[in-house]
């Protein structure tokens, strides 16, 4: 038939089906050669998944499906889909927005996240780290001013400022060098070391007791009291007339030095004891009754007593002539008036001891011991004593004194020398 004659042979049928560009024949173009174009058989004309809903997924729903985190596209109740998983960018990878206080470190613009909106525990409530000088007392600050000023009422490290420091706080602080010595030129209340603060300024002072004084061991200008520095220190010294020269009143180791010993109403010093401490007067004119004897006699100074004599000389010669020398109280002797010692010839020491009984002379006396004599033997020369320091201080502590009864009374038993008024009623030797 024409039909047979007109079928290909098998050599074109072969080269015919094993073409892919000349399709399956019925012009769709979809290669299944039911002419609907869609290959699916849904005839949505897609190649699709031949359910008919053409979303794809074949489930006949017409819908999309579940979105997918992390696919880059924002779908369903996702936030933000930016197709990674990293949690640390704007975009977390549950695909919300990267916030403060959700525990993800947004970088770039969150320098810390602890998943909380508590300030002072490390990580601000702004999300921000939290340190000293942020402004934000916080963890174990003290204060937290925002500043790196070291002088102000807050250091830099948020600790409130203090003496001892190490920084000058201004307007309350004189100094602060950190430490709490206070013999630097920074005492520990951080005011500087002065003199009269109580501390010894090492390099500086020599001393400080905290006061002004100049009459303690430690002037008012930080200086060791000192004989010669003009201020009398007391318990220490009796005088202190800023110089270390003797002979001015007041000598090199600042004692009271006493006037030079002169003889009174117009004596004439005839002879000084080595010690100094006796001398010899005469009245040129003759005109002192023998009880006004002492009156010669340099001030505080008095007639020399036996034992005086006997203890301070030392083989001194102080003769002047061969007059009579008198020593001693004018003593009164009972029912015979008054009388005197006196010194033997020359007065040669040696005699003393043998001549005071041969030479216990009368005379005149005082008014408490007058005699008929009057006022004879005017022509004397006195022999007088620098007064015995001891004497008067009641207590007899000393080998000149014979008694001591503590006062000035010169009509007593006990005279002011120390001597008895009368030896003899003693056991001792005199008129």
């Amino acid at each position: 038939m024409a039909c047979t004659d007109d079928a290909p042979t098998t050599e074109e049928s072969g080269t015919a089906t094993t073409s892919t560009d000349t399709g399956d024949g019925d012009g769709d173009g979809d290669g299944d050669g039911d002419g609907d174009g869609d290959g699916d058989g849904d005839g949505d004309g897609d190649p699709g998944d031949g359910d008919g809903d053409g979303d794809g997924d074949g489930d006949g729903d017409g819908d999309t499906g579940s979105p997918v985190c992390g696919d880059g596209v924002v779908e369903g109740m996702e936030e933000c889909d930016d197709g990674n998983p990293d949690d640390n960018d704007a975009c977390t990878s549950d695909c919300i927005n990267n916030v403060c206080g959700d525990g993800f470190v947004n970088e770039g613009v969150e320098g810390c996240d602890d998943g909380n909106m508590d300030d002072g525990d490390g990580c601000s409530a702004a999300c921000m780290l939290e340190t000293c000088g942020d402004g934000i007392v916080q963890g174990m600050e003290v204060c937290d001013d925002g500043n790196e000023v070291e002088t102000d009422d807050c250091t830099t490290m948020c600790l409130a400022a203090a003496c001892g420091d190490g920084y000058v706080w201004e307007g309350n602080e004189v100094c602060d060098d950190g430490n709490e010595v206070e013999t630097d030129d920074c005492t520990s209340a951080c005011e500087a070391a002065t003199c009269g603060d109580g501390y010894v300024w090492e390099g500086n002072e020599a001393c400080d007791d905290g006061n002004e004084v100049d009459t303690d061991d430690c002037l008012g200008s930080c200086e060791d009291a000192t004989c010669g520095d003009g201020f009398v220190q007391e318990g220490v010294e009796e005088c202190d007339d800023g110089n270390n020269m003797d002979n001015d009143g007041c000598d090199s180791q600042c004692a009271i030095e006493l006037p030079p010993a002169i003889c009174q109403n117009g004596a004439e010093q005839l002879s000084l004891s080595p010690g100094g401490d006796m001398m010899v007067c005469d009245d040129p004119n003759d005109q002192t009754c023998e009880q006004d004897a002492e009156t010669l006699c340099p001030v505080n100074w008095e007639l020399c007593s036996q034992t005086q004599h006997h203890n301070r000389n030392a083989n001194w010669n102080y003769a002047v002539s061969n007059q009579t020398i008198v020593i001693g109280e004018v003593l009164c002797r009972s029912g015979s008036g008054a009388g005197h010692y006196t010194l033997g010839p020359y007065g040669d020491p040696g005699t003393l001891a043998t001549d005071i009984p041969l030479n216990c002379g009368y005379g005149s006396s005082r008014d408490t011991c007058e005699s008929a004599y009057g006022c004879n033997e005017q022509h004397v020369q006195v022999l007088c004593c620098e007064h015995n320091p001891s004497c008067g201080n009641g207590v007899v502590d000393d080998v000149e004194e014979l008694c001591d009864d503590g006062n000035d009374d010169e009509t007593d038993d006990c005279l002011n020398n120390c001597t008895w008024r009368k030896p003899s009623d003693h056991n001792v030797d005199g008129c």
